[in-house]
């Protein structure tokens, strides 16, 4: 059986697909993962993934590209060479799996399942129901395993790569924290000033502090390392992040791709987390993590790319000693406290 799963938004939403990828790549001969650009590094990095086919749909992402006849065409066309078997479109709850059901089926893939509030006409041969509260990562194995795609005996269901290089790298030794400043929209993030005296702060307590960000982020992180901390700004491939990523000690970084990357090397999680999507669905999954930021403020559930609060209400509170104590909690350098579960991704799994 010849299997295709997509999920065409960014880097992290990627990542959080693997382990539904797994469920289907345990029981297809062949399985290719669908995704934009955005996610393609993600997608080499999963296990399970045979094949990764990408294109950049005009309907997904911050800047999609127009409709182009031609390029629909060409997509339906390449798919339609060898169409697969089955396939299961994800999408978070927001939005809808239908257009791309739609040239899925005209490209002549088998079976079609998706989660979809809409009604799906032919489009679909399973209309699953999201169920309310899912984070993710097990609404995707919902879809899954209602497909007929369950995960095997022995997979803990927890995010997983492949590919991640063991020791060596831009960085020598372990143990250190890593403070990623950066997110793909500003809504998420904490702020350079902040950033860079939570830096200094962690550098005062002892701390051996690592600053990591993308190629477009250099000047950056460069201010947010400040000369006390290493600066890797722009010198990480995605696979050579997740070895730094996987060696530190905790990751302080906004809900934005880097905390799942964390969460997929099994390295605990500082999440400076703006409430414009829910914790409950997008919280660094399956590892030791702590929330920082009020999760009641005005832009909750909003989406929102630009802060649409004067004064980003929702992480102005978080201090740099709130993210040393967090790093604390999670590192066990706090006499008496125990690094804290992920009590509400368990709730909601």
């Amino acid at each position: 059986m010849r299997a295709l799963v997509a999920r065409m938004d960014s880097f992290g939403d990627v990542l959080l697909a693997g382990p539904a990828v797994r469920a289907v790549a345990a029981r297809a001969h062949h399985t290719t993962l669908l995704c934009g650009p955005l996610g393609e590094p993600a997608a080499r990095l999963l296990p399970g993934v045979d094949e990764v086919l990408v294109w950049d749909a005009p309907w997904v992402g911050f800047a999609p590209p127009a409709v182009d006849r031609a390029g629909v065409e060409g997509f339906v066309a390449r798919l339609a060479q060898a169409p697969p078997d089955v396939g299961l479109v994800l999408t978070s709850f927001h939005q809808s799996p239908l257009p791309l059901a739609l040239l899925l089926r005209m490209a002549g893939v088998g079976r079609l399942a998706a989660d979809c509030e809409d009604y799906p006409g032919a489009l679909l041969d399973l209309r699953h129901r999201r169920a309310p509260h899912r984070h993710e990562v097990r609404a995707a194995l919902d879809l899954a395993a209602a497909a007929g795609f369950p995960l095997p005996p022995g997979d803990d269901g927890r995010l997983a790569l492949r590919g991640v290089p063991e020791g060596g790298g831009p960085v020598a030794g372990d143990g250190y924290v890593v403070v990623h400043p950066g997110a793909a929209v500003p809504a998420r993030q904490w702020g350079r000033e902040r950033c860079a005296a939570a830096v200094r702060v962690l550098v005062r307590a002892g701390y051996r502090v690592v600053v990591t960000g993308g190629p477009g982020e250099r000047e950056l992180t460069a201010a947010v390392a400040g000369g006390v901390a290493e600066d890797l700004g722009g010198r990480t491939t995605p696979a050579e992040l997740a070895g730094v990523l996987a060696r530190a000690a905790a990751v302080v970084v906004g809900n934005t791709g880097p905390a799942h990357l964390a969460a997929a090397v099994g390295t605990p999680v500082v999440s400076l987390f703006a409430p414009v999507v829910p914790a409950e669905r997008w919280a660094p999954y399956g590892v030791p993590h702590v929330l920082l930021g009020d999760e009641r403020a005005p832009c909750a559930g909003s989406r929102a790319r630009e802060c649409p609060v004067p004064g980003h209400p929702c992480l102005a509170g978080v201090s740099p000693g709130d993210v040393l104590a967090a790093v604390e909690k999670l590192t066990g350098r706090t006499p008496g406290l125990e690094p804290e579960r992920t009590e509400r991704t368990e709730r909601t799994s």
